[in-house]
């Protein structure tokens, strides 16, 4: 051999014939070890590789990856060709299949929202201790009664209906909400005025109405921190009502400034998202899927007012509660998705997830019991009161509409008929209906969501 490649030591030329990926060489028998040494010394190096190989074929297109030739293969492992090198190779190395990666929780709550949001369902009720010298109570609260029954209801409807829209485009979310949000506020307003004892009360109600349907679009859209904006010149004013006198103009001006920038926020919203562009064609979703759901809405203002009746800080607590009670929908989700990874069997994933539900309504409940006692509340009816609630927005959360509605109006029906009938006492009526409800609910829900079907 002449020129450079003559001054080379020997074997440097066969090593850089048998170099493999990663610029490294191929391995070698050890000194006076045989073709079979070899072979094992090369599985030990690509075990990695061939473990989880599910076919010699996969090894075979290892080795071709590894740059082996048909010549090597021959003289150094002493296998005919590459096939029989690879079959040799996946009988010497045991299967290993390495855990997949887990994805990421895809219900992790976001814990900044969910704590204003439950701020945001609080802060409105403010506005009563403000305005209250401004107007009557007795008729005139019957009026604001109404009118909010009928907004509640609406917005859980418009809420749900929007939602749907949400799955084919924003724009067309926004639409729904465009169309549903002065309706609602509308109907609210003319339901309170059937019963006006005076046009106080049905301004008092026309804007409680006005501000419903605009909290309401902001929530769907995700403008907790506008809505919580608008209520400052409200707050401000209540909050300073113990050592300060506004005056009548002033109890009248901050609400309304409120009700102004709920509106305007509202409305800034709405033109973002109907600027957007259309999404492709979906079809619209019937009126009626949305029914269930108002009347839920209408059912679970029944009940806490009944409650409010007796306790009114207790309205307060629950109010606050949502954003718990939010956050914890999101938990309980992603804790069954983690227990649906953990079991094997139906029978075992019940059983675990009857726990995350136990666990979940556990955590909801207790801090109401602490902020009970604070408030004067009586705890049972609360509590029971609270796990209907949080249990049939579970329900709802997985599409399940109808069973909760029916089993929240039946209870708000019968305790409102107790309520009219003075027997028995609303306390009681409220737990012993509550307490019906909860259990048929919990029943609902660990047959319907103990399997894992709903969380797949």
């Amino acid at each position: 051999m002449s020129g450079p490649m003559a001054l080379e030591p020997a074997g440097v030329q066969d090593t850089l014939s048998l170099r493999i990926a990663g610029d490294r060489p191929a391995p070698r028998a050890p000194e006076g070890g045989t073709r079979q040494d070899a072979v094992d010394l090369l599985a030990a190096e690509l075990a990695d590789g061939i473990g989880p190989a599910v076919h010699p074929y996969e090894v075979a297109a290892l080795l071709e990856s590894e740059g082996l030739t048909a010549e090597v293969i021959q003289e150094r492992y002493g296998h005919p060709n590459l096939f029989s090198l690879a079959s040799a190779l996946y009988e010497r190395v045991p299967r290993t299949f390495p855990e997949p990666a887990r994805p990421a929780n895809p219900w992790r709550p976001d814990h900044v929202r969910c704590a204003l949001r439950g701020a945001l369902f609080a802060l409105p009720g403010l506005a009563f201790p403000l305005t209250g010298p401004l107007w009557h109570a007795g008729r005139d609260l019957r009026v604001l009664v109404v009118a909010g029954l009928v907004s509640w209801a609406w917005g859980q409807a418009l809420g749900h209906r929007a939602y749907l829209r949400l799955t084919t485009g924003r724009r067309e979310a926004g639409r729904t909400l465009l169309k549903g949000a002065p309706l609602g506020a509308l109907t609210a307003t003319a339901a309170g005025s059937l019963i006006a004892g005076s046009g106080t009360a049905v301004a008092v109600a026309a804007a409680q109405s006005v501000y419903l349907a605009a909290a309401g679009v902001l929530l769907v859209l995700g403008g907790e921190r506008l809505l919580l904006a608008a209520l400052g010149p409200l707050a401000v004013g209540a909050l300073a009502l113990p050592w300060w006198e506004p005056g009548d103009t002033l109890r009248l001006t901050l609400p309304s400034l409120s009700v102004l920038g709920a509106v305007a926020a509202a409305a800034w919203s709405l033109r973002a998202v109907l600027a957007t562009a259309p999404a492709p064609g979906g079809a619209r979703p019937a009126l009626l899927r949305s029914l269930p759901y108002g009347l839920f809405g209408l059912s679970a203002g029944i009940l806490v007012l009944l409650e409010g009746r007796q306790h009114p800080y207790a309205v307060i607590v629950l109010t606050v509660s949502m954003g718990p009670a939010e956050w914890l929908l999101y938990r309980y989700r992603g804790m069954s998705v983690a227990a649906l990874r953990a079991t094997a069997t139906p029978a075992a994933f019940l059983l675990r997830s009857a726990g995350v539900l136990g666990l979940c309504l556990l955590l909801y409940v207790l801090p109401l019991l602490p902020a009970a006692l604070l408030t004067g509340a009586q705890p049972v009816p609360l509590l029971l009161l609270a796990a209907t609630l949080w249990i049939a927005l579970l329900l709802q959360a997985f599409g399940v509409a109808w069973p909760p509605a029916a089993v929240c109006l039946a209870a708000a029906g019968g305790a409102a008929a107790a309520a009219v009938l003075r027997s028995p006492p609303t306390a009681l009526a409220l737990s012993l209906f509550c307490g019906a409800a909860a259990l048929c609910l919990t029943a609902c829900a660990v047959r319907l969501l103990g399997r894992p079907a709903p969380h797949a």
